[in-house]
């Protein structure tokens, strides 16, 4: 009797969590497993930011997915861009670019979440991401090229103030974490340009919630936007952007700013692959889920993550999902994986719950506000929790070696700020990295398994 087959889609902190979790309950003679990945390694996603700005290299972060000594997935290179989860086919492209379809009796969905963006002119063309390992060593890149690129501008010209213009928006984690770590960058970096002025330098940060990262707390928030300020970065809150150009940002208050260097960092939406399910969803296209991260209606599916609105059974109430965090991801892929494991042998499910830990936000240098179960922390101590607490997450003894090295190298030796060029060949603007137009519709996806079945 052929073995039953669950596919799990997605390697980011949920689906590894599910496929660790299977590996270590599961016999081999149980269920075969396959995990449907582009990339053969686990994007630890909260450190991007330091690889942006040079304190960690981008192999440091991307945590193999081979190293474990249970390994026994098989990996599949691609992406699924189609569920019909009434013929339980989930339809995958290969990284070579050919439509496969992969047939399961079980389906753990865990394909994250893509930047959320608007419908504001110039946006896709001209906005850089910080999502995937690409996205950050271009923006490291690009961010040095424009300090080279102004160096050797006119002083007092058009092109130098929009070369040394940048603006990040987003006052989120990922976005107040990149302002201020990119801006330590060019504030270290502008001392090997002897034609280069720090004050010709200016750092925007735009988000259009009246505070900065409310989930830390008036308290916190207040003591971050601080920071930021006293570094000379400009906060700007209760605003947005307009229109995005080639050389200038235009803002909803009016104001026009010099810039070639627009990240966006305003959230996140579910993936395009929820979509093609055909399912019920909720704010930010997230699947809606049961409890125990059941999809209604589908037989043998599970989704959790940030693509699913996961009940929050602790701290919320009717109505109330999980927040999309790299901590809730992790623990919901845990129960998913014992929930497939209890359908497989016929035992009783369980709910997923969980009370938030804290959280944490290095911004670089000295500096960082944390709130460790529920204690306020800012400075050094903030600082220590916060690195404490992604090196103690992180997966391999490897990977925590790269990290601590890393950052122990660029503390004594700082950074020689240069540009590796590999990506040289990409603008590496928002639509170019997160392949939003791969994704199949669902009546594609229904013509497909009609076709096989016929």
């Amino acid at each position: 009797m052929a073995r039953p087959r669950i596919v799990v889609v997605g390697a980011g902190f949920a689906g590894v969590a599910c496929v660790r979790r299977l590996e270590r309950t599961l016999s081999p003679g149980e269920a075969e497993i396959l995990l449907v990945t582009p990339f053969s390694y686990q994007l630890y996603l909260p450190l991007l930011p330091q690889v942006a700005s040079g304190v960690l290299t981008p192999q440091s972060v991307a945590v193999s997915l081979r190293r474990s000594r249970r390994h026994r997935t098989r990996i599949v290179p691609g992406g699924a861009v189609g569920v019909d989860t009434r013929a339980k086919v989930c339809v995958i492209r290969r990284i070579t670019g050919e439509l496969v379809d992969q047939p399961y009796d079980y389906l753990a969905l865990a394909p994250g979440s893509v930047t959320r963006t608007f419908d504001i002119p110039g946006l896709a063309e001209h906005g850089r991401g910080m999502k995937t390992l690409a996205e950050a060593a271009h923006l490291r890149d690009h961010v040095i090229a424009q300090l080279d690129l102004a160096d050797a501008a006119a002083p007092g010209s058009a092109e130098r103030a929009s070369r040394l213009g940048f603006v990040v928006v987003g006052g989120g984690y990922a976005g107040t974490e990149t302002a201020a770590s990119l801006q330590r960058l060019t504030m270290n970096a502008v001392g090997r340009y002897p034609r280069l002025d720090r004050r010709d330098i200016s750092w925007h940060l735009v988000d259009v919630a009246p505070k900065l990262m409310p989930e830390l707390g008036d308290r916190l928030g207040q003591a971050a936007l601080d920071v930021l300020r006293r570094r000379g970065i400009e906060v700007s809150l209760g605003t947005s952007v307009a229109k995005a150009g080639p050389e200038d940002v235009t803002l909803t208050d009016g104001r026009v700013l010099p810039c070639r260097t627009l990240v966006w960092t305003a959230g996140v939406a579910a993936s395009p692959l929820v979509a093609t399910l055909g399912a019920e969803t909720a704010r930010s296209g997230r699947l809606v889920v049961s409890p125990d991260l059941r999809v209604p209606g589908a037989e043998g599916a599970f989704a959790f993550g940030d693509a699913a609105a996961v009940p929050d059974l602790v701290g919320g109430g009717d109505g109330v999902v999980c927040p999309p965090t790299a901590q809730h991801a992790q623990r919901q892929g845990k129960v998913a994986a014992d929930n497939l494991v209890a359908t497989l042998r016929g035992t009783p499910l369980r709910s997923y719950t969980h009370k938030d830990l804290g959280l944490v936000v290095d911004l670089g240098g000295r500096d960082g506000v944390s709130r460790p179960l529920g204690i306020d922390l800012r400075g050094m101590p903030a600082q220590a929790v916060a690195r404490g607490y992604h090196w103690a997450a992180l997966r391999t003894g490897a990977a925590k070696t790269r990290v601590m090295t890393n950052w122990l190298l660029n503390a004594v030796a700082g950074d020689d700020f240069v540009r590796t060029g590999f990506q040289a060949y990409k603008p590496g603007t928002l639509r170019d990295f997160e392949y939003t137009d791969d994704y199949l519709t669902p009546d594609e996806v229904r013509a497909r398994t009609a076709t096989e079945g016929a």
